[in-house]
């Protein structure tokens, strides 16, 4: 591979760890963030909310933008947004900032992580072979850190502006930096035009029911992923009888294994290919929630979680990658649109879960991911390389020119 490859393979990985710290700096201290703005309980839920409802718009903006800008435009400039916003959640004064800076943070956000996976899908059609679980690795590791250090500001009782100023400074000229080496694949070809002259962006090809089933995968597999998040530590000090302490592991162990899954998941694509991964993965992701549902306590419980991370971690990343090879000519659009079923997810699972665990059971609620989770394999064909689409099923290291890079500001 040229050297040109590798710096904006390097460029685009940092970029999702970058992302990976911000995001969880802001849902870790969701509490903090609630007591400096007073923010009530009724109210935070709308606050919530927002964040992943203007994601979806800056999402579905980024399709028409990158029909004129190239991805990696957005992404240079987004991420500062996004990095900035967080800062701005942290040292806001009243409440009607704290709307402003999350109301930037989500539409940032929404361009921010279709624009990232745009380039990860056109390296890897240029690369020939699996590499977005790697990008998304960086995120869970970006994210692992992110936690840790909210973790440090709620231990020393940091005010949020004060956590949140000394990762902005730094991560923010390192982003500028790392985003003058970004690299905008071209097609299948190796970066030659599209037959029909369209850049990438375009929406030539793109058929959505042919995208349909890998939106409903993303939602399920976000579905699964916030129930996870949202309520593990409930489920175990609640349900199994853990200790508040231990009520907190379950998703750091879930982190951890996520982050170990996607760092082997691309050998296993390119072992055995992408429909099988996804189809394992969604088998284990079922697994591990029937045992956190018949968990008869704590460690049973973390066991139940930690296999769904192993199951889970898996999906997103090919669902994505799957869409650029269904699309070869239209990825850019296929990926923003499938970028907003990400946010579907997000706002569907948790409340569903609490409703049903209110209502019923939080036994009986773990079923229903586990069950959609399943309903994956029904659509893993539609991860599959076809003939006339990059990548043979098992894809083969191939060393391709790339399209334009993108030095210039």
């Amino acid at each position: 591979m040229t050297d040109v490859l590798r710096r904006g393979r390097a460029s685009l990985a940092f970029g999702f760890f970058a992302q990976g710290v911000a995001f969880a700096l802001l849902v870790t201290r969701i509490p903090a963030i609630q007591d400096r703005y007073g923010v009530s309980d009724a109210l935070l839920p709308a606050f919530l909310a927002a964040v992943p409802i203007l994601a979806g718009v800056g999402s579905v903006t980024t399709e028409q933008w990158v029909k004129r800008i190239p991805p990696s435009r957005l992404l240079r400039w987004s991420q500062p947004v996004v990095l900035l916003a967080l800062l701005g959640v942290g040292a806001g004064r009243g409440m009607a900032e704290l709307g402003v800076a999350l109301a930037v943070f989500g539409l940032a956000v929404g361009a921010l992580d279709a624009s990232m996976n745009m380039l990860g899908v056109s390296l890897q059609r240029t690369y020939g072979r699996s590499i977005m679980l790697s990008f998304h690795a960086v995120y869970s590791l970006g994210g692992i850190l992110g936690a840790s250090l909210a973790w440090v500001g709620a231990h020393w009782h940091l005010a949020l502006w004060v956590s949140y100023l000394p990762v902005v400074a730094v991560l923010l000229p390192a982003a500028l930096l790392g985003s003058r080496w970004y690299v905008d694949g071209g097609t299948e070809a190796g970066g030659a035009a599209v037959a029909d002259g369209k850049a990438s962006g375009g929406e030539a090809g793109l058929v959505f029911k042919v995208l349909l089933p890998l939106c409903l995968v993303m939602s399920f597999a976000y579905i699964g992923d916030s129930t996870v998040s949202n309520w593990s530590a409930k489920y175990l000090q609640d349900v199994l009888g853990s200790s508040e302490q231990l009520a907190t592991v379950p998703y750091n162990v879930y982190m951890v294994t996520t982050l170990l899954g996607r760092a082997i998941g691309d050998f296993g694509v390119r072992r055995f290919g992408a429909a099988a991964v996804v189809r394992l993965g969604a088998l284990v992701a079922a697994a591990g929630f029937a045992v956190v549902a018949v968990a008869p306590g704590a460690w049973v419980g973390m066991l139940g979680f930690t296999l769904v991370g192993l199951g889970l971690c898996v999906l997103v990343p090919q669902t994505f990658a799957a869409a650029g090879r269904l699309f070869p000519g239209a990825s850019d659009a296929a990926i923003a649109r499938l970028n907003i079923f990400n946010y579907v997810g997000f706002l569907v699972g948790s409340p569903l879960v609490g409703a049903l665990g209110d209502t019923w059971s939080y036994r009986g609620a773990m079923v229903v991911p586990m069950v959609l989770v399943l309903v994956t394999l029904a659509y893993a064909r539609s991860f599959a390389a076809q003939p006339d689409r990059y990548g043979d099923g098992h894809e083969r290291p191939r060393t391709a020119d790339v399209g334009r890079g993108s030095n210039g500001l």
